[in-house]
């Protein structure tokens, strides 16, 4: 049953990543390319509208590929997938905090957590960078120019620590006017 799988995957997912959505792209893409449930270009496409809309972006990921996949159903079962482990995990760390924020354990599991997770999210600014810059076989030459033409533009006001909601806006005009000026 596609419910139960989107779910448990999605539940995997949630269990075994830290650092946030960023850092569960990775695991995410594996599963669902695995799966069959979207190719990478659909996983490009959901990452840019994942993170164009409010929410957690592991959850708009989690929400768009169960719809795809399974219909609202399918949304609601990856949802409550992703979100479950890190609700628990939540939930006992919270109950727990203040006898073990000291732990040399636990400041040592952190110490070893926080550069794999920078690692992860640098993997995956790389594989999405390779497949939205190269051109391949899902990518026409003419986009990957206009996605690095983009890309040298709004580096600059994402550096002046301009707001992510008007770099995301400008982002988005700026390729809806590429859209038509190139038939893409």
């Amino acid at each position: 049953m596609i419910w139960l799988e989107l779910f448990w995957t999605f539940f995997k997912i949630g269990l075994f990543t830290f650092g946030g959505g960023y850092a569960m792209i990775p695991l995410i893409k594996s599963e669902v390319l695995s799966h069959g449930w979207a190719d990478t270009e659909d996983i490009i496409n959901f990452i840019a509208v994942s993170e164009s809309t409010p929410g957690p972006f592991a959850v708009n990921m989690a929400t768009f590929i169960g719809r795809t996949t399974g219909g609202i159903p399918g949304a609601i079962c990856a949802t409550a997938g992703v979100v479950l482990p890190s609700f628990i995990i939540i939930l006992l760390v919270a109950c727990t905090y203040e006898k073990f924020k000291k732990s040399r354990t636990i400041q040592g599991a952190m110490t070893g957590l926080k550069p794999a997770v920078v690692g992860m999210i640098a993997a995956a600014l790389v594989s999405l960078g390779m497949e939205v810059f190269i051109p391949g076989e899902s990518t026409k030459a003419v986009s990957s120019v206009i996605s690095a033409v983009i890309f040298v533009i709004i580096i600059f006001p994402a550096l002046k620590k301009k707001s992510p909601i008007m770099i995301i806006l400008i982002s988005g005009l700026f390729g809806v006017i590429a859209g038509y000026s190139f038939n893409l």
